[in-house]
């Protein structure tokens, strides 16, 4: 059974262009319907029933993260194709949630089309859409802020003030929460330093991100590291220094 599909763009040879190469190189989609603004998109959203829809973000009016505010649930999977936009691509990654600079790349939309269809396989709500836009809502109230966090069994929506500190292991990152549970992602520990940047995280080591709020204290011993409310000790590299007693204000 082929995955139903929509795709909402302003532009038609946007829309073309990405019809084009969902049949040659995605055979198992099938475009139902097109809209190129938001109102129409909803109407497709909602009549079709789509299980994968293609978002174009930025498009005169409302926009697609608008789109989205405006349904009631999200029963199917969305890949964002968008131009480049700095905050827009933070909240998706920060999220989980797929996406595709334009132009479109083939092998990105082959691959983001099978992790797309995986999910669906599981017919669950789809809980990263859910987290974008309560992410975009509360923009200023990063407390309340929740990261995806994606391991071999799901994706966690993790508070960042829950997270004590992040540990890399070649291209793996174990994240350990202040409830004493660790969390292994596939994902190399520089994604999570720029991810995490504002969120009173600092990576004071090659291999170590921390949260200031767990930090217990810098011991200058040895060479220096830092100790954390768990009794771990992290080590300090020689050119974080300065900036890590900045960060700590000692």
């Amino acid at each position: 059974m082929k995955t139903k599909c929509v795709i909402i763009d302003d532009e038609l040879n946007n829309i073309e262009n990405l019809g084009i190469l969902l049949r040659n190189y995605c055979p198992d989609t099938e475009v139902l319907a097109t809209a190129t603004n938001v109102d129409d998109g909803k109407y497709i959203i909602r009549n079709y029933k789509p299980d994968l829809v293609f978002l174009d973000i930025q498009m005169p009016g409302k926009n697609g993260f608008d789109l989205l505010r405006e349904l009631d649930e999200f029963d199917f999977e969305v890949i964002f194709v968008t131009a480049y936009n700095e905050f827009a691509i933070h909240a998706m990654k920060f999220s989980a949630v797929d996406y595709l600079l334009k132009p479109v790349n083939i092998s990105e939309l082959q691959s983001a089309v099978t992790r797309a269809n995986k999910r669906l396989d599981l017919k669950l709500q789809n809980n990263k859409l859910e987290n974008l836009i309560n992410l975009l809502q509360k923009q200023q109230n990063k407390s309340e802020h929740r990261i995806g966090l994606t391991t071999l069994k799901e994706t966690r929506f993790v508070k960042t003030n829950e997270i004590t500190r992040c540990e890399s292991s070649n291209n793996y990152s174990t994240f350990y929460l202040n409830n004493g549970e660790q969390l292994l992602v596939s994902k190399p520990i520089y994604e999570y330093e720029q991810l995490l940047n504002g969120y009173g995280f600092i990576r004071c080591h090659q291999s170590h991100i921390i949260n200031r709020i767990f930090v217990k204290s810098w011991v200058k011993e040895l060479g220096g590291y830092i100790l954390m409310h768990d009794g771990k000790e992290i080590p300090i590299s020689r050119n974080k220094k300065e900036l890590l007693k900045d960060f700590l204000q000692v």
